[in-house]
């Protein structure tokens, strides 16, 4: 009752602050996203879907931002190619709903008013902070804000899985799987998949501020930071995120970092001592002692001892992927629309035939062929290859921290998302990926801006007046 209390009282703090400064609310509401999934989070008030804190308050930082944004004199600048792109991406989704809500025997099943507010909703509302970043962030002050909020939300999600998730639980793969996938959808809300993915480019995100902090204690700070993280998300117990994490690391030590390099045989070696628990997750699947006891189901009983276990290393999508690339290949163009996986019959077939729930393909890339075809699929990649460009552009600039913390943050939270989705995820944008969405914001604001020729060099920087820190400078 006490913590509802405080969450009312915050969001109404927020949302009354809101008509004096949009952007700092806007920032509040961002924050909110480290509990948002949380048990105890209304997800309706009044009896009324969709009518929640989360979504009143990110409602009513839209109308401030409406009113009030012609009295900051600025004009909508977005690149017009991305534009482009988001419209495109826009239209796959909604083509994918429609075509959802035309499938009577669907609808019949779960109500138009569920299905508007889960699959319309509920996947555009993720997109709006970011775009309203992007918009809002014309100061150095307000980047630096937008920046620590959403960080800010992976690290309060680390705090709460080292809570839920204790030190001996690390020892034992067992353990740790079990816990991590009870405890953690409990009381934090978020399946252990989705926080693995999450935090393994959180960590990597965090570390990439290390310029813009400065030196001293503050470097020191962020750095303890990235190792609470990297230990939080060891505790997630998520294999896949374990795997992103390696790749998220080594993808920024290629194009920066490659100092970092030399670490990789450490903390391989480090691995096994610090949390052994994750050794014997990754190990699964490679030893008799580690497969899954699948008997009851003749395909899963007879295998080659000495061969690695494949259902048991996929988690049985080696079982059902064969069936889902099969009915891809039915309407590889345009394929069936939103939630394909089970308006087609797989998901009840999968569980009727194998035991198997698979409410969707846990592969973001087979999932997007499935609902939208091969045409879905080159409209909507084609959007985080070139954010992925962008970031890796300013990555590797090095003519202001601000260039190397926000293409760095950017790089490590969309890559983690493009590899995860190997093996989970999805391209429809949700909760999860909700502080990535905020990233790309401020990165698209920060290339306009250098695109401009606008350099910020140190010592003006800190005698502009009000933060601003676009400042135009002739090029060479």
């Amino acid at each position: 009752m006490i913590r509802l209390s405080l969450l009312y009282l915050f969001s109404f703090g927020v949302a009354l602050y809101a008509w004096r400064d949009w952007y700092k609310s806007l920032c509040g509401l961002i924050l909110l996203m480290a509990v948002l999934e949380h048990p105890d989070m209304p997800k309706a008030m009044l009896g009324i879907q969709g009518l929640n804190v989360w979504n009143t308050l990110c409602a009513c930082i839209l109308l401030s931002w409406a009113v009030h944004r012609g009295e900051e004199g600025q004009s909508w600048d977005m690149p017009r190619h991305i534009t482009i792109l988001l419209l495109l991406y826009l239209s796959v989704v909604l083509v994918g709903f429609s075509r959802m809500m035309l499938d009577q025997g669907y609808r019949e099943v779960i109500p138009a008013g569920e299905l508007v507010s889960e699959y319309l909703i509920n996947t555009l509302k993720w997109v709006i902070p970011g775009l309203l970043l992007f918009d809002g962030c014309r100061s150095r002050s307000r980047f630096l804000l937008a920046l620590g909020s959403l960080l800010a939300v992976y690290f309060l999600l680390g705090v709460q899985v080292i809570r839920w998730i204790p030190p001996g639980a690390a020892i034992s793969g067992e353990e740790l799987s079990a816990r991590s996938l009870k405890l953690l959808v409990n009381e934090i809300g978020y399946h252990r998949v989705n926080l693995s993915m999450m935090l393994a480019g959180a960590s990597w995100a965090v570390l990439a501020t290390v310029p813009l902090v400065g030196q001293g204690k503050y470097r020191i700070l962020t750095v303890m930071v990235f190792l609470s993280l990297v230990y939080a998300q060891s505790l997630t117990g998520g294999r896949m995120g374990y795997a992103t994490w390696a790749v998220v690391g080594v993808f920024l030590a290629f194009i920066r970092w490659k100092k970092i390099l030399l670490l990789v045989p450490l903390v391989i070696l480090a691995i096994p001592w610090a949390v052994p628990g994750v050794q014997e997750r990754l190990a699964q699947g490679f030893s008799p002692t580690s497969r899954y006891q699948r008997g009851d189901v003749p395909e899963f009983q007879a295998y080659n001892p000495g061969e690695p276990d494949l259902y048991t290393i996929t988690a049985g999508r080696n079982i059902a992927w064969p069936f889902i690339v099969d009915k891809i290949g039915e309407s590889p163009a345009l394929g069936f629309g939103r939630q394909a996986m089970i308006r087609t019959g797989l998901t009840k077939m999968l569980w009727e035939k194998y035991g198997e729930s698979f409410p969707h393909p846990h592969n973001a890339y087979l999932e997007m062929l499935l609902d939208n075809g091969w045409l879905g699929i080159l409209l909507v990649l084609p959007f985080y290859i070139v954010i992925l460009r962008y970031a890796v552009s300013l990555f590797r600039d090095s003519g202001d921290p601000v260039f190397v913390s926000v293409g760095g943050v950017t790089c490590a939270l969309v890559v983690a998302l493009l590899v995860a989705s190997i093996g989970s995820q999805t391209f429809y944008p949700r909760e999860g990926s909700a502080p990535m969405w905020c990233s790309i914001g401020l990165l698209l604001r920060v290339y306009v801006e250098r695109s401009r020729g606008f350099f910020w060099p140190e010592k003006e920087r800190e005698e502009q007046e009000e933060g601003m820190f676009w400042t135009r400078e002739p090029t060479t």
